[in-house]
């Protein structure tokens, strides 16, 4: 099928066993957007990121130029958006940014048990939209965004599921990949965009390698690694599929995984061959009512480095006389999802801490709040909170990536990479 698609360049600096170091190119309208790789996107609700303004988000330092908006929360914006005709880029005032669209919300998938071979099923807060090809594109004609990850049955997970799903998922998404390659064929304004398909397949491998590479033979952009989000009772089994997959993609198209955002899994992710993460991490910890607070800052001279380092905070535990009584003020968090990566600022420990959320942050909160008084907004469930901590988890999420391209470039990968897991446990 020899379809003209949208132009987007990656150029690989450097590869470490199969983590790569590079740079995406020539994106945008002129083309003059870059994006380096490993990296991550924004993550945002409704086209708005979570909790904060344009001002506040352009306060948080190493925003990344590619914004993720998800079709579930926009479907039913469609008649809308149609008589703006300015595309979710202007109507939600994002119009210096490059928008990529995901069939669904990181944080919220979608119910099994909806898809058919003619439609698949988003929610949103109006209930279930059933998507045929036909529905989707005029969707994306709508939305007027930049990079498109194509329809497709992503239910099949890679925890397991029958064969006869796993392969009917990757038969059902390469049918829709196909309609919706030809149906963009046939519209101006969609036919230069950027496609990213989908490789789908639950937890058998070769039916994993049958998507990618009869997805790969097809005009797509990049790929998405669908359907590895959520708990895995087989972590290992998880990553070697990925690797598996990455193998058999193209070395010069990226590569985008959704759901495997806490920093080890990122990390294991980006050693197997993934470019690309969304940033629902920071949110989910935002959340929690939490503050990342975990090492990153890989720097091989502390000496002459630009940047501070920020140490490794002492998480201290109550005495056992308070474990159980103080642990939290708020009677509906129970801690239970709170990983070794933050700190939950519930917790009455943090009543007289006056210290920043983490030391030598340089995040708005961190320069001008301490650990007391978020703890005193969380308590009294102010929202101002929710704004501070999505700034401070953002700028510290945007920075680890940072940290994870200088490591690579300076060839200290594995130390890093030692250093996340040592806080994982």
């Amino acid at each position: 099928m020899a379809v003209a698609r949208g132009v987007m360049k990656l150029m690989i600096g450097a590869v470490t066993g199969s983590a790569r170091l590079g740079v995406i190119s020539s994106l945008g309208r002129t083309g003059e957007k870059t994006l380096e790789v490993p990296g991550c996107l924004l993550y945002t609700r409704t086209a708005s990121a979570p909790h904060l303004t344009h001002d506040t988000l352009r306060s948080i330092a190493g925003v990344p130029p590619v914004t993720h908006v998800t079709l579930s929360t926009l479907a039913e914006h469609q008649e809308v958006l149609e008589e703006y005709k300015e595309g979710i880029g202007k109507f939600a005032g994002l119009s210096d940014t490059l928008l990529y669209c995901s069939i669904h919300d990181p944080v919220a998938p979608a119910a099994p048990g909806f898809n058919t071979n003619k439609t698949v099923s988003v929610w949103g807060s109006g209930g279930r939209l059933e998507l045929t090809p036909q529905k989707f594109i005029s969707l994306q004609n709508a939305l007027g965004v930049d990079w498109i990850q194509c329809l497709c049955d992503g239910e099949a997970m890679a925890d397991g599921c029958s064969r006869k799903r796993a392969k009917r998922s990757v038969d059902r998404s390469l049918a829709f990949l196909d309609e919706c390659l030809k149906l963009m064929s046939e519209s101006e304004a969609l036919k230069q965009k950027v496609v990213i398909g989908a490789i789908e397949g639950g937890d058998l491998q070769e039916e994993r390698l049958r998507s990618a590479r009869e997805t790969a033979k097809r005009p797509v952009s990049g790929f998405l690694l669908d359907g590895f989000q959520g708990p895995s009772a087989n972590p290992e089994a998880k990553l070697n599929l990925i690797a598996a997959v990455t193998a058999e993609l193209p070395e010069d198209k990226p590569r985008v995984i959704h759901g495997m955002g806490r920093p080890d899994q990122v990390m294991d992710c980006i050693e197997r061959g993934v470019d690309l993460f969304d940033s629902t991490f920071p949110y989910e910890v935002t959340e929690r009512g939490c503050a990342l607070c975990f090492t990153h800052q890989y720097q091989p001279d502390p000496e002459t480095a630009g940047e501070p380092q920020h140490p490794v905070l002492e998480q201290e535990e109550p005495s056992n006389g308070e474990k159980n009584e103080e642990k939290s003020e708020d009677p509906e968090t129970d801690g239970s999802d709170v990983t070794s990566f933050e700190i939950c600022l519930k917790e009455k420990r943090f009543r007289e801490d006056f210290g920043p959320l983490l030391e030598g942050c340089t995040c708005y909160c961190c320069r001008h709040h301490s650990r007391a008084y978020v703890h005193h907004l969380l308590t009294a469930k102010e929202l101002l909170a929710g704004i501070l901590l999505m700034m401070h988890n953002f700028q510290q999420y945007f920075s680890f990536f940072r940290s994870v391209r200088q490591a690579m470039s300076d060839g200290k990968f594995s130390d890093l990479k030692q250093m996340i897991r040592r806080q994982s446990s």
